[in-house]
């Protein structure tokens, strides 16, 4: 196990942070009662330091989350860790290195797990025994916190063995580049007017009944946003859609709605009628995307051959540089503002796959 410092007054460690450039990092949160993840713990490792901080404290962190913040971040498939400091303290790193990104970059299994990433490097087999512990409990036994620092004991190591080998490569400034897009605060701040793109069975409604699923779906996320409570909580997937398609204009046709619960009723029922009667005048010229024609799917076969291709060329799987998700939405969508046509995977492929376009 390895030796730790566990922090409860964060600031106070400021000083030690700041003498580097760069830690590992990682986060253990609690999101299943709640809209937003709670931050529980913060585990850094500096050089040979390993602290586990506790965000849970009513002391001032801002220097902490200063200091922290203006470092370069290790840390291994980020975007949750980025996700939750950034809802905590309104930053994103300096820089950043993700493990996982350079570890595909190598040729490495695509989303490679922390533990088989150390497994591979170092031949140590990591624990998984409290993946699923209760990170807001306080005090934290200690088998939760030894855990927790050894998310962070290999980070900086791993990070030196990955980058020395992808530089030997010349694709060290490809990892920079794919981590720092992690660092966009654009994946991770909430606009309840776009709620109608996570609500599923959305995408196959058109006119009348998706302006009342846009309507409804924006309503349920002010309100979880509001009370801090899981989307699901405030009103189901299924609920919403089954209002949609049905259109009630009265409480009477509203309690007719399968699964609708009678407690949203009586004290949300007036604004979410409110809410299907106003998209009733809504001009909504949404049309579900449509199946790809014969041409499209020849095209994407072409794509996904370069981009097979290119990867066997290099090593890695095809999904490191641009997966068919990706690929289908060039095409179907026209998101001509993809990955795929930036940086070093336009010099590689992206003329191939403008020419075919």
């Amino acid at each position: 196990m390895p030796a730790y410092t566990f922090v409860d007054q964060p600031d106070r460690i400021v000083p030690e942070l700041g003498s580097h450039a760069r830690i590992g990092l990682d986060t253990e949160f609690m999101r299943e009662r709640t809209y937003f993840s709670q931050l529980c713990l913060v585990q850094v490792s500096a050089n040979a330091d390993i602290y586990c901080v506790d965000p849970l404290v009513d002391d001032d962190m801002a220097s902490f989350w200063a200091t922290l913040c203006d470092r370069t971040w290790i840390a291994h498939a980020a975007r949750q860790d980025i996700e939750v400091i950034y809802q905590a303290a309104g930053r994103m790193p300096s820089a950043l290195f993700d493990t996982q990104v350079a570890a595909g970059l190598l040729g490495m299994q695509p989303q490679i797990g922390y533990g088989n990433l150390v497994s591979e490097l170092f031949d140590v087999e990591l624990p998984k025994s409290h993946t699923r512990a209760n990170w807001a409990e306080r005090p934290l036994p200690d088998r939760y916190l030894e855990y927790a620092a050894e998310d962070v004991e290999y980070l900086l190591p791993a990070c030196d063995i990955l980058a020395e080998q992808l530089d030997r490569k010349g694709r060290l400034a490809w990892a920079e580049a794919d981590s720092m897009l992690l660092t966009d605060p654009a994946l991770y701040d909430i606009d309840p007017k776009t709620a109608v793109d996570r609500l599923k069975g959305a995408r196959r409604l058109r006119g009348k009944q998706r302006a009342v699923a846009e309507r409804l779906a924006e309503w349920r996320e002010k309100e979880a946003l509001q009370r801090d409570k899981p989307r699901q909580w405030i009103l189901r997937d299924s609920v919403i859609i089954d209002i949609a398609c049905k259109m009630p204009a009265s409480p009477e046709q509203l309690r007719g709605i399968s699964d609708m619960p009678a407690k949203v009723i009586q004290r949300k029922g007036d604004e979410i009628l409110r809410r299907v009667s106003q998209a009733l005048g809504d001009s909504n010229g949404y049309r579900p995307p449509g199946a790809p024609d014969e041409s499209q799917k020849n095209l994407l076969k072409r794509m996904q051959k370069i981009v097979a291709d290119c990867a066997s060329d290099l090593g890695i799987a095809a999904e490191t540089i641009a997966s068919k998700k990706e690929l289908s939405a060039v095409i179907i969508d026209g998101n001509r503002n993809s990955r795929v046509f930036e940086g070093w995977r336009r010099d590689l492929i992206g003329e191939q796959l403008t020419a075919l376009l």
